[in-house]
């Protein structure tokens, strides 16, 4: 059987250090440890999370997020004028806040490189049933036919 393509988004390795969510941190850092680690789905980044986290104020927030990126290796797809314009379409579409032009930009990237699982903590925007119906409408009537499930860290584990 095909592995997995993952995509995670900022929120997920934010939670890796959330002390003020103790289940969720825990989750997240055995969705690292036994799923990213050992390969059991290929996972991505893209250059919009590298882009939020140098946007880390804190600096040692700042370390400990890129660290993560270092540790497991995740590979960083780029955004095109194609996912920008995507993107945009989301955003049009009043799927996704016009002040939430990153998480436009991840479903964007996400959906050009016909990732299977979007994986975010994000409920509101991205981790949503609601929005994922929606995104895959805007999705097929652009031409992109590949399904995008969009989901947390707990749903790809098992």
């Amino acid at each position: 059987m095909k592995k997995l393509n993952v995509y995670l988004d900022t929120s997920v390795i934010n939670f890796l250090f959330a002390e003020d969510s103790p289940e969720k941190k825990k989750i997240t850092e055995e969705f690292f440890d036994d799923y990213v680690a050992k390969g059991k789905f290929n996972a991505y980044i893209s250059s919009v999370v590298i882009e939020e986290i140098e946007r880390t104020k804190e600096t040692e927030k700042r370390e400990r997020l890129s660290n993560v990126i270092l540790k497991y290796d995740l590979p960083v797809i780029g955004l095109t004028e194609e996912g920008v314009k995507l993107g945009q379409k989301y955003i049009k579409e009043k799927i996704i806040p016009e002040k939430k032009v990153d998480d436009a930009r991840h479903l964007a990237i996400a959906t050009i490189n016909e990732i299977d699982v979007l994986v975010s903590w994000n409920y509101k925007h991205l981790a949503n049933v609601n929005k994922e119906k929606q995104v895959i409408a805007v999705n097929i009537r652009e031409g992109y036919n590949y399904p995008l499930r969009l989901t947390t860290p707990l749903e790809v584990m098992d």
